[in-house]
């Protein structure tokens, strides 16, 4: 079994009771991590508080600040850097892991091309709350817009399957390939509550571009339960966070080029979407759940719209030299380390 460095990367106390469980749940897995370590983002008060009541509890957890750029890519950039393991895995601060989630991310790694392994992620909806109907549901229990709330959505493999690139909230990769490679760019990523992204898809792609023969794998039962918060079930972020997946789609595209960039997002568009659609529209026509349907089928139409309108404001900016992300690796090369 490979030295494995789980991180979980925190940035507010508006969290606290979901960051506690889900460190719980990282350090309560069969293997335990040999490294567990949070990392806070430019938030003295979280950081002091965890160092001074989940430290304590959870042996051998190791708190630090984030030392680079404020934000998600900057945090992650920290965790590589320092990680001891060959393996580092990635959890969200809002989300729980099950039982057997990391054997089951650690298993792959025995083959040497395996560059990084995914997990899924099923939403946790806010206490006395149910699927919206901005999010439906597709098939195997899948929601065809749950990437918005970043979980898995419909489309994606039911078995372990090579992809493009990882999930964010669940996914483990070799350090050494992603230090080579740059690290995640601190151009892209979640800042706050700004819902941009795309790093560890660019990032996924570099490492690839230089390690032609490796492969990123897809593994559903390596599961987390994500928290799904009631901003995030409203129109308004279903648009809002449509349009910042276009935008940060064409800085992606930009740095690493269209094909790569797209190449999962067209056979999305052109076959989950139309079915999606028009399943929304017989349930609007036949019932019962009519309203439900509508909904579906406009929230579909109106998400792709959105996120469509980002990507071509995305690559006009890009064109005209206006855009804000320079779109570059954030980390050198650094030494070489062991166990890599």
């Amino acid at each position: 079994m490979v030295a494995v460095t789980v991180v979980v990367c925190a940035y507010t106390l508006d969290r606290w009771q979901d960051l506690v469980a889900s460190v719980r749940s990282a350090a309560a897995q069969q293997p335990t991590p040999d490294e567990l370590v949070l990392v806070v983002d430019h938030n003295p008060e979280l950081l002091e508080r965890a160092s001074r009541e989940l430290q304590p509890e959870i042996p051998g957890l190791e708190v630090i600040a984030n030392e680079r750029r404020k934000g998600l890519s900057g945090a992650r950039n920290t965790a590589l850097e320092r990680a001891s393991g060959e393996v580092v895995v990635f959890l969200d601060d809002d989300a729980s892991a099950s039982d057997g989630w990391l054997a089951s991310l650690l298993e792959p790694y025995g083959r040497p091309d395996v560059l990084g392994v995914g997990g899924s992620a099923a939403p946790r909806w806010p206490t006395g709350l149910s699927r919206p109907a901005t999010l439906p549901e597709g098939s195997h229990g899948r929601g065809v817009l749950d990437w918005v709330v970043g979980c898995t959505y419909e489309g994606q493999p039911l078995s372990q399957a090579p992809v493009r690139n990882l999930m964010g909230c669940n996914m483990s990769m070799r350090v050494r390939p992603a230090l080579d490679a740059g690290g995640f760019s601190e151009d892209l990523g979640r800042v706050g509550r700004t819902p941009l992204g795309c790093e560890e898809t660019e990032l996924c792609i570099r490492m690839q571009q230089r390690r032609p023969d490796g492969r990123f794998l897809f593994e559903p039962s390596a599961s987390v339960r994500h928290r799904v918060s009631p901003d995030r079930l409203t129109w308004s972020y279903l648009l809002h966070r449509g349009y910042a997946e276009g935008l940060s789609k064409a800085t992606v595209a930009g740095q690493v080029g269209q094909d790569q960039a797209l190449e999962t997002e067209r056979g999305y568009v052109a076959r989950v979407l139309p079915g999606a659609v028009l399943r929304g529209l017989g349930r609007a026509v036949r019932g019962p759940g009519r309203r439900n349907g509508a909904e579906g089928a406009a929230a579909v139409v109106a998400c792709l719209a959105a996120t469509a309108a980002g990507y071509a404001r995305g690559r006009v900016a890009a064109a005209t030299g206006r855009t804000s992300f320079a779109s570059r690796p954030a980390l050198g090369v650094t030494a070489e380390r062991s166990g890599a």
